[in-house]
């Protein structure tokens, strides 16, 4: 699960005030808002890498607002990926489980577990700058999974590609979500993207957070600040 309660960011002339949503624990919410609105500001708040300046984020019912990025179990995936250009594929998998002093074994199992679902094996010696970019996308989203976060944090993760890797992808999405049961929040302009992925959407427009149940089909908008203020 993932909730905001009256949230405010700040970052140089651009803040966000009193922001509130929740997404249940297992649920796919889609963020959507044209660009400069704070979607971007609003995932680096959940995974810690941008402070609140007022109000709470918890995450499975724990108030993380002052946790380090590393204690909340939070799976990031940005829009530039952030993949690093020593690395080989593997290495990117076994990443985040070497820093949380993960047995050598157990490493090993979960990148070959982790591989298999998104398809990698055949590239796990490979460098990453050798890589296509849905390639390039499938181990941004094993390096970020391969730790079983309880959330996942996805920002435009397919804007960048072709549409016919772009529908791989959005698959390979659905695919994640069925098999982990992974709480995810997903950035995108895509309307058409939103609709194929999301079980809540969520509009973000001066400031305000409107949300609709996709899985309720003709569910009107509601304003979720107006219903927590």
């Amino acid at each position: 699960m993932i909730e905001l309660r009256r949230v405010t960011l700040r970052a140089g002339q651009f803040s966000l005030e009193n922001v509130s949503f929740s997404v249940a624990s297992g649920e796919y919410a889609v963020l959507m808002g044209r660009t400069g609105r704070g979607k971007t500001t609003v995932l680096e708040a959940i995974c810690g890498l941008r402070q609140v300046s007022e109000g709470a984020i918890l995450l499975h019912g724990d108030d993380v607002t002052d946790w380090s990025p590393a204690d909340r179990a939070v799976g990031y995936v940005p829009q530039d990926l952030a993949l690093f250009p020593t690395m080989t594929v593997a290495q990117h998998l076994e990443f985040a489980l070497r820093i949380r002093g993960a047995a050598q074994p157990a490493i090993r199992e979960a990148v070959r577990e982790m591989a298999e679902l998104l398809g990698i094996t055949h590239l796990l010696g490979r460098g990453v700058q050798r890589l296509s970019g849905g390639e390039s996308q499938r181990v941004a989203l094993g390096r970020a999974l391969s730790f079983h976060p309880r959330v996942l944090l996805l920002d435009e993760p397919l804007s960048a590609l072709d549409e016919s890797t772009r529908e791989d992808i959005q698959s390979l999405l659905l695919s994640i979500r069925e098999r982990t049961g992974v709480t995810t929040l997903h950035v995108t302009h895509s309307r058409s993207e939103a609709l194929a992925l999301a079980d809540k959407l969520l509009i973000l427009d001066d400031g305000r957070i409107t949300e609709t149940d996709r899985r309720a089909g003709s569910t009107p908008a509601r304003s979720v600040q107006q219903e927590t203020a």
